[in-house]
């Protein structure tokens, strides 16, 4: 958890199209910041649009690339996604990189607009859904890289299909870990169908960043500022995600995990082929959508 890996890649990225969701802030931001640095359209997909435009002209100050753009994207509601992608589908003729970035942790019991448990809602079915409707762009702009970042406390997940929305027991730390599994499980999945499609994907664990993902848990925001020496900075903790959305010659390594810009062990439950494909069918059937996309 303490180390830190650098990406090195040189790739410039004129022409490119880039959508980074919960990009006003945090590691989302300075990932969004070293795309547009490399010459990169990019999207900053966010909840909160008036922070997005402040991120996005710092972006633009910071880099000298006016091609940063804010979209409205609540991932708490499958309305604001489908619309998102409707607009962005409209707006653009191609999509090279889509990092999932955005998330919520340790949030006390709520639901999304749609009645899903919020962890699971929001950082599982909402980059779910804006996946599969984003997918057929990515194909078309092939080859194209997808990156869901998870978390290292995907090893005290576990996916209990008779309480996914968590209504007969409840942790907020074990929902955010239930996640961030999904979120592993859902890229090795997604590897196996967008094979020989030009599309590859990976999960990352970003470590332990300093970034308003603590902002629900008052214990964790005291260990944060305790330890605040060893925690890394939000753009340290984007190095991985670039890494593993610009690195020459990963396409092999797809639905990977990666933490500090290399290979990193994945917990038994996240490794369950089995789990993985009840979980496609499970998100799809709750999302509406195909088992077969």
């Amino acid at each position: 958890m303490l180390s830190s890996g650098v990406c090195t890649s040189n790739v410039q990225l004129p022409g490119k199209v880039a959508i980074v969701t919960g990009a006003n802030t945090g590691i989302g931001k300075e990932t969004a910041k070293d795309l547009a640095q490399r010459g990169a359209r990019v999207y900053l997909a966010c909840r909160d649009v008036d922070k997005g435009e402040l991120a996005a002209r710092e972006i633009q100050a910071v880099t000298g690339n006016s091609q940063v753009f804010v979209r409205k994207l609540d991932l708490a509601d499958t309305k604001s996604i489908r619309a998102f992608a409707k607009d962005f589908l409209a707006e653009e003729k191609h999509l090279h990189l889509l990092i999932n970035n955005a998330g919520v942790m340790m949030c006390p019991y709520s639901k999304t607009a749609d009645g899903f448990e919020m962890h699971i809602g929001v950082n599982h079915l909402g980059h779910f859904l804006l996946t599969h409707l984003l997918l057929e762009k990515l194909k078309e702009s092939a080859p194209s890289r997808i990156v869901n970042l998870s978390s290292l406390g995907h090893h005290l997940g576990r996916i209990h299909f008779h309480n996914l929305q968590g209504e007969k027991f409840y942790s907020a730390g074990l929902a955010y870990c239930h996640s961030k599994l999904a979120n592993i499980l859902f890229t090795k999945e997604l590897a196996k169908r967008l094979k020989g499609s030009g599309v590859t994907t990976y999960s990352v664990h970003p470590g332990t960043v300093h970034s308003e993902l603590t902002r629900y848990s008052s214990i964790m925001r005291w260990l944060w500022q305790l330890f605040f020496v060893f925690i890394k900075t939000p753009q340290e903790g984007a190095q991985t995600s670039l890494y593993c959305a610009l690195t020459e010659g990963l396409e092999s390594l797809s639905g990977s995990h990666f933490s500090d810009c290399q290979l990193a062990w994945v917990s038994y439950q996240g490794r369950n082929e089995i789990i993985a494909r009840r979980l496609w069918d499970v998100s799809c059937d709750l999302l509406g959508l195909p088992v077969d996309w």
